[in-house]
Order: C-alpha cells, then structure tokens, then sequence
C-alpha cells in the first residue's frame, strides 16, 4: 500500500511540471469522479449532494462537495501547487560569443540554486495564443531534455568548494543550443501549442528537473523527486477527498498558487479565492450571510505544506526534541509567533484525527535561535478566519529540484485526509 501510494504520487508529479498543469491534472481527476467544473464569471446552481470544482488563473483549483443534508460547517483541506524554479523572461535568447545561446531566467521563490547544476532541464507552462480572434490560453511542456546550466570547472575557481556566492544573472543562465540554430526557443514554444510564433501574446514559463522521480533506500523506504513541496500534500489531500465519505460536512480540497513568493497574488493564499468561493457556496445553498459566520465558527482547516525533517549530517540545525524523521508520520507544526497557527485546541483535533485514521504523528518546532519560514495558514486565515492546523509531511532538501521524503508518510496523510473528509 506504501509502494503504491508512492508511484501514484510519483505518477502525479511527472504530470505536473507546472502549477498549470498540477491543476490541470486535478481537473482531470476530478472531472473523471463526476465533478462539474463551474466558472467564477457565472452563476452557479448548487444543489445537496452536488460535487462541483472552480479554478483561478489556472493555477489555483477548489473542488467542494455539498452532503445531501443540510451542511453548517466546512472541512477545508489547503495546499500549494507552486514550487521555487526559474522563470523565463520575455526576449529569452542570449547568443554568447556568436557560440551559444543560452535563455533569460529569474528566480521564483527562495530555491537552493547549487542542485540545480549539470542536469537535464526542460520548460513548461502556459501561453496566451492569438486564434480565430480570441485569446486562448494552451498549456505546453517540452517533453524531452532541453536545456542544461554547467558548472564552471574546479580549475577556474580552485575555491568553489570552500563556499560560493552564486549570481542568478550570471551563473544560473540555462545552455540552450549552438549560436544559428535552425530551432529558436520561440518557434519551438510555438509548435509545442500548436500555433506560430507571431501568434504567441503571452507567457508564463518555466524550467523544470528532468530527472525522474525515485523510491530507494536499504529497504526501499525514501522517494525523490522534484516539487515534493508542496504537490506530496496536494496530491495526499486529492486522493483522501475523493475517497472520504464527505457526508456531515461541505468537503473543500483547496490549492493555491504562490505561496513560493509570498501568496499576495489573486490565485494565493492572501487573495479573497477561498473567502469568495465559500460564501458562493453559502449563498448557493440560500443561506444568510449570519448563517455564513455561524458556519465558520464551527469550521476547521488543515494547513499541509511540507516540513522540514532531522537531517543525518545537520543534526544541530533541528530542535533537541520536536525534530520529525522521514516515516515517522505527519509533521505537526508549531510556532509562537504564528508563523505557523496551530494552538492547542486545532493540535488536539488533529491528533484525534490521527489516532482515529491510525497514522502516526510527531511535531516541528523551529530552534529557538533560527528564524522558519511561513505557510499558507496564517496568510489564509487573514480572509477564512476559521480553526487551523498547520501541518506537513517530513522532508530533507526543502526547495532544491530534487527533495527526498518517505515512502510511508505520503500514505499516512492520504489516511488522515480520508477521515477528515468523511
């Protein structure tokens, strides 16, 4: 069952290079379980016992189901489709000594940038394409290995390995092809959405790690991929939402987009998405905006973003006692400055939660001396003020191209989530 979960998690994320097509993906499966897709510029008709899923930009996706009897709180599970990359800028081509060509990237969101060396890249996203006298957006992924940042070799800088300061503008600038190919980037971008170039209005793109995700270890308990962060929470909560029962609650598996660089965008966690969507819901079902509030006060959401596990080598950068290990269950994550909102009521929920589901849990506290960072909890919480759990699922390498987590806690969730959801 392990092993299982895992290559359907694997599975999911070689079909989602890009948020776009995480959510893509979602919409799929979704639409595959009787889902009907609704649009935030109609109006909707709800009915008891109805599934239904919206999405903004594309890249941030609501699914809910409404029981047949009459609904008076919500079970909200959020997660992120983002994760830190590089984007590819407009005018991309650089032709470098009338030798190569290399592209024009920028960071996205806070990433280790040393991993991402002297592997196969390629690009994926969205374009906006001029067709018929509309625009259209087309989701492309150039499937197959494309690109490649090198590494300087140790004999033009001796004193690499003794601690480098890259420079994004200058290191990190992906090798495309030699100077006069018969393939600029924008004619093949053109060809993968099935349009030409001139047609292209618009673009969204960026490089992702072509290497594919693995189970390993002595006794095959790690998997590495890329993008663990967020989409192992996303894909747990998917698969525990459309296998949970959903019948005392309105059921709302939530993925949003940019938390990697703050969650202050339409599609993020800051924006009024999950208020808007609920209170449509709420009205939908003809309910007043008191019986709304009524509504989020007996509400609870579950706030799954990744955590970071003991390392083997960086013992001393973990907290003497609330260090999670890779397998050892769902990450339960605390902070006193609310960079993370658990309290000991939304604590306690989740860990009967657990003890019900029969998963194991632990717990994550920053030492006191290292400053965390944040997640979509709080942030959302600002628009959805309702009883939140901020929790994850153990991983080493947080924000490289290829993270590592374990094998077993990836189904523990999906557990967890199917109780919740039920």
């Amino acid at each position: 069952m392990y092993y299982e979960t895992a290559e359907k998690l694997l599975e999911f994320i070689r079909k989602s290079p890009t948020a776009f097509h995480a959510v893509d993906t979602m919409k799929k499966t979704l639409a595959g379980n009787g889902f009907q897709e609704l649009s935030e510029k109609e109006l909707w008709s709800l009915t008891p016992g109805g599934n239904y899923m919206v999405t903004r930009n594309n890249s941030a996706l609501i699914a809910f189901s409404i029981p047949e009897k009459a609904p008076y709180s919500f079970h909200i599970m959020a997660s992120h489709s983002d994760s830190p990359t590089f984007k590819i800028k407009e005018n991309p081509e650089i032709t470098v000594e009338k030798a190569y060509v290399k592209l024009n990237v920028e960071k996205y969101g806070g990433m280790l940038m040393s991993p991402w060396f002297d592997r196969p890249l390629s690009v994926a996203g969205r374009v906006v394409v001029r067709e018929n006298g509309e625009l259209k957006e087309k989701l492309v992924d150039i499937d197959r290995n494309l690109l490649m940042i090198p590494s300087l070799a140790i004999h033009m800088n001796r004193e690499v390995n003794s601690g480098y300061a890259y420079n994004p503008q200058k290191d990190l600038l992906p090798l495309y092809g030699t100077a006069g190919t018969k393939e600029p980037f924008g004619k093949l971008i053109a060809e993968a959405a099935g349009t030409s170039e001139e047609n292209i209005l618009g673009h969204d793109l960026f490089l992702y790690n072509r290497v594919q995700g693995t189970v390993w270890g002595a006794e095959r308990e790690f998997v590495s991929a890329g993008r663990l962060d967020d989409l192992q929470c996303a894909f747990a909560s998917l698969e525990g939402f459309l296998s949970g029962g959903k019948k005392e609650s309105i059921a709302v598996h939530c993925v949003l987009d940019n938390e990697e660089v703050g969650s202050g965008t339409r599609q993020g966690a800051a924006s009024a998405f999950l208020k808007d969507t609920l209170l449509r819901i709420n009205s939908g079902l003809g309910r007043t905006y008191e019986e709304y509030l009524m509504c989020l006060a007996d509400s609870f959401m579950i706030s799954a973003d990744n955590a970071h596990a003991l390392h083997p080598n960086y013992t001393d950068q973990s907290d003497p006692v609330n260090h999670p290990v890779l397998n050892g269950g769902i990450v339960i994550k605390y902070n006193a400055n609310q960079k993370y909102c658990t309290d000991a009521v939304s604590a306690a929920v989740f860990k009967e939660i657990c003890a019900r589901a029969e998963v194991p849990y632990q717990t994550f506290v920053n030492r006191s001396d290292i400053a965390g960072g944040s997640t979509l909890g709080n942030i959302s919480n600002t628009q959805v003020p309702v009883s939140t759990v901020d929790i994850g699922l153990p991983q080493l390498a947080m924000h490289s191209p290829y993270e590592t987590a374990g094998v077993m806690d990836t189904y523990s969730l999906v557990k967890a989530a199917e109780l919740f959801f039920a």
